[in-house]
């Protein structure tokens, strides 16, 4: 493996360092402890056993490799490579920020990849520890896995769903699940501390109901979501999407509401936003629009803008005032500014072959975004990119690798 034009700035570090120390300071309400006794060894505030805090974000990216079953992880601090258990058979992978999910043909293979931050409201903790085996999951193709703090929940395409306990996969078990009642229209999401789930009754509209951990249902909330697809956890609520535009469901001092968001115009069904993408944290959605076409989801303003594009292949923003990053047919990066939708900068051409065949049978290559760079797979090169999307979309590294990566997912963030 190499990496070309590898640049890094210890001011950013160092800046962490100092955020971290004094968000976290004073947490200690025990006055022994505080007063820093040499008698006492505290635990430190957000000590995680097995795992190295860090001052700064410990982005991987976990690669798969469709048409071998190669896997690997790619440490994007210290640009090691790390061989990972070969999966044959993998169609998707997906992350909830920790774990990869490898979907296969009957089953999905959990894999820690020791990266993961933990989000205290007002200052965030990032931990490394050992990339791990974790084992597999009912459910394969299509499966849908959703996870906070505490469960992740398992829905497979019958509906169904099971509810697994997140210190279990920490441990390295996948533990055995609870099942929830019924079935559902779509993938149930913890948040809150409870699980968002959608109900049908016949051919009617899909409706939001609130369920414990347990899968009891403790509240229905007013609501309809006609044909059901994609969702996304942002700082203010989840976004579901509709067949109308997007139906935001959110929690204050335990009620539950929902709120939809239309596009305000009738959107044919090949152009709805049904796959949303965007960086972890961020309530800036994307989805595409058609072929030629990009949403873009302000979830805080409550509004859709609908950017013209290129034919695209992938798209992304950071959000709060990032450019919208497109993939285009012609294999290069492509920058829009979202609110005029003016092109804002055009990479040469990245990709020789964009071509889902290319990527290895019906996955496309992906662009992947956290609060600094932004990452696309280049599955025929046999490498990734990195892009500094706030500096013209600029290539700052690139890694060079010894499978195609048509599977693609980051870590850590």
């Amino acid at each position: 493996m190499f990496v070309r034009r590898n640049v890094t700035s210890l001011a950013p570090a160092l800046l962490s360092v100092v955020l971290l120390t004094a968000g976290c300071a004073g947490q200690d309400d025990d006055p022994e402890t505080a007063s820093g006794s040499a008698s006492s060894s505290p635990t430190p505030h957000g000590y995680v056993e097995g795992a190295t805090e860090a001052a700064e974000q410990q982005s991987r990216l976990l690669l798969g490799d469709r048409a071998t079953g190669e896997t690997r992880v790619l440490d994007l601090i210290t640009g090691e490579v790390h061989r990972t258990a070969r999966r044959t058979g993998v169609t998707e992978l997906t992350t909830d920020g920790r774990f990869g999910y490898f979907h296969g043909t009957d089953s999905t293979h959990v894999l820690d990849s020791g990266a993961w931050m933990v989000d205290h409201g007002d200052h965030v903790h990032y931990y490394r520890a050992k990339i791990q085996e974790v084992g597999e999951l009912p459910g394969g193709a299509g499966t849908s896995v959703r996870s906070d703090a505490g469960v992740t929940v398992v829905t497979g395409t019958d509906g169904k769903a099971g509810v697994h306990s997140r210190a279990d996969l920490e441990k390295g078990e996948t533990g055995t699940p609870v099942g929830l009642p019924g079935t559902y229209a779509a993938a149930v999401v913890p948040y809150a501390e409870h699980l968002i789930a959608l109900t049908r009754d016949g051919d009617s509209p899909a409706q939001v109901v609130v369920l414990d951990r347990s899968g009891k249902r403790v509240a229905s909330v007013e609501s309809e979501c006609e044909d059901p697809k994609g969702d996304a956890v942002t700082r203010r609520g989840i976004v579901l999407g509709c067949a109308d535009g997007a139906l935001l469901v959110h929690e204050d001092d335990g009620a539950f509401r929902a709120e939809k968001i239309p596009y305000g115009e009738d959107v044919p069904k090949t152009e709805r936003a049904a796959e949303f993408r965007h960086r972890p944290g961020s309530s800036t959605l994307t989805a595409p629009a058609g072929k030629d076409a990009v949403w873009v989801l302000d979830v805080t303003e409550r509004a859709w803008t609908r950017v013209e594009t290129g034919p695209v292949i992938a798209a992304n923003t950071a959000g709060e005032g990032s450019p919208l990053v497109v993939l285009e047919n012609d294999g290069a990066l492509h920058g829009y500014d979202i609110s005029s939708g003016k092109q804002t900068a055009v990479t040469g051409p990245l990709l020789e072959d964009v071509s889902e065949e290319a990527a290895g049978g019906t996955a496309a290559p992906v662009i992947e975004v956290d609060r600094s760079r932004a990452y696309l797979n280049d599955p025929s090169g046999k490498r990734v990119y990195e892009i500094d999307y706030n500096d013209s979309l600029r290539v700052a590294r690139t890694f060079d690798l010894d499978v195609r990566p048509s599977l693609m997912v980051e870590t850590g963030r």
